[in-house]
């Protein structure tokens, strides 16, 4: 078959790539729900109805019951995030392996993500209440004859938290662990390492990227938490997260520029988590290998 050669000095035209088609509206959604809601929040925290344009950040952190939730928010995304990614890694390895019992777990983890936090906040007040068939049911064994107070305090946001993160955790890094090529540890079973070694030295630094990315997600799903720390938690206690001041500030107060500082301060809280996160993945090793199977 005959060749025929552009002229001389004639580019080809390239072909035609639809994606380019998709550029201006990606870009025109991301500004719409992304950069102008944060351009506009971030100025309106500098319009404080009195004072300064810095009054609304001076007056939260010299208020006590205002800069403390940073600590109580920290005091439940943390060990929730902790929980659910060692909890979600130790679950996704041991069935890392396809099977009918892998599908089946997805599938049932599936269903806490379509309840929603308000639906397992009602039903951790139903059930893990003082009345409760926890507590009957330890009453009943003779186990525990005390009050059980796991809802209406720090510990019942902490449960609520687990059960609405984990799934997401897992289900994240299933994926992950899943696209790890299994010739890589059969080759190192074949010269002599345990499965300890084996974790250690294969599918961590190669999960490692993964796990971070989901210690990120999952820390930021957590740390907005409002309807458990209000439903499950004591919203003047101990669980009076950010959420809950900047929900105060906005709807209480009518006070959006204090609100929209709530939120700055808040949305930083979490970028210096993410951040000193993503700086502990460079501690581990990088090179050529990649995770995937192809």
């Amino acid at each position: 078959m005959a060749v025929i050669a552009s002229p001389p000095g004639i580019n080809p035209r390239p072909p035609f790539d639809p994606a380019v088609l998709l550029v201006a509206p990606a870009a025109a959604l991301m500004v719409m729900f992304f950069v102008y809601p944060f351009a506009y929040g971030l100025l309106l925290s500098f319009q404080p109805a009195q004072g300064g344009v810095f009054q609304n950040y001076i007056h939260f952190f010299q208020t006590g019951d205002l800069w403390k939730t940073i600590g109580n928010t920290m005091q439940l995304a943390l060990p929730a995030t902790v929980i659910n990614v060692v909890c979600a890694l130790a679950i996704a390895y041991a069935t890392r392996s396809k099977s009918p019992n892998q599908r089946l777990l997805s599938t049932l983890l599936v269903v806490p993500l379509t309840l929603g936090t308000v639906l397992i906040a009602e039903g951790m007040l139903t059930y893990f209440g003082p009345q409760g068939w926890l507590a009957q049911s330890l009453r009943w064994l003779h186990l525990y004859e005390g009050s059980i107070r796991l809802t209406h305090n720090y510990w019942g946001v902490l449960i609520s938290l687990v059960i609405t993160g984990f799934p997401f955790a897992y289900l994240l890094i299933l994926s992950y662990i899943t696209g790890i090529d299994p010739a890589l540890p059969r080759a190192a079973a074949t010269l002599g390492a345990d499965g300890w070694n084996r974790f250690r030295h294969i599918y961590l630094p190669l999960l490692m990227p993964g796990l971070v990315m989901a210690f990120c997600l999952s820390f930021v799903q957590a740390f907005s938490v409002f309807p458990s720390a209000v439903l499950l938690g004591s919203p003047a206690g101990t669980t009076r997260v950010i959420a809950i001041a900047a929900y105060e500030a906005a709807f209480e107060q009518y006070d959006y520029s204090l609100a929209s500082a709530i939120a700055m301060i808040m949305g930083l809280a979490q970028l210096v988590i993410v951040v000193a996160a993503l700086g502990l993945r460079s501690m581990f090793y990088r090179g050529p290998v990649a995770g995937g199977k192809g």
